[in-house]
């Protein structure tokens, strides 16, 4: 039997459409409010339809010297071209960090499961 970490997909976001995509800056001040954005498809468009869609994005903080990381960020996409109507597949959050540590960034592909993401930021 997997483990789900062993089912988890990577890849580079400008070649893969699955990988969330972190925009986030590489350092901030300590308790500097700063806005996070996770995205799918800046390079290349990932389908938005009933067959073929991105269903959610979770985004969590693992600080440099915690044990565990802490959910930041869940974000589900509904409309999945239903009456002509898409969306983009784009969450935004504000953040505010004491430490330095590493994002990470899940996305769930209806068709092609679980792509994961990472990022790095410094404290200073």
């Amino acid at each position: 039997m997997n483990k789900i970490g062993e089912l988890i997909q990577n890849g580079d976001w400008k070649g893969e459409k699955h990988v969330p995509i972190i925009h986030a800056p590489k350092t901030v001040g300590i308790d500097e409010t700063f806005e996070l954005q996770i995205s799918i498809g800046d390079e290349i468009a990932h389908p938005n339809t009933l067959e073929h869609h991105i269903k959610w994005i979770k985004v969590f903080f693992k600080p440099d010297n915690g044990k565990f990381p802490i959910e930041l960020a869940n974000f589900e996409f509904q409309a999945h071209g239903e009456g002509d109507c898409i969306t983009n597949y784009v969450g935004k959050t504000e953040v505010k960090l004491k430490q330095s540590g590493t994002f990470y960034a899940l996305s769930y592909c209806n068709l092609h499961g679980l792509w994961e993401n990472s990022q790095k930021i410094e404290i200073k």
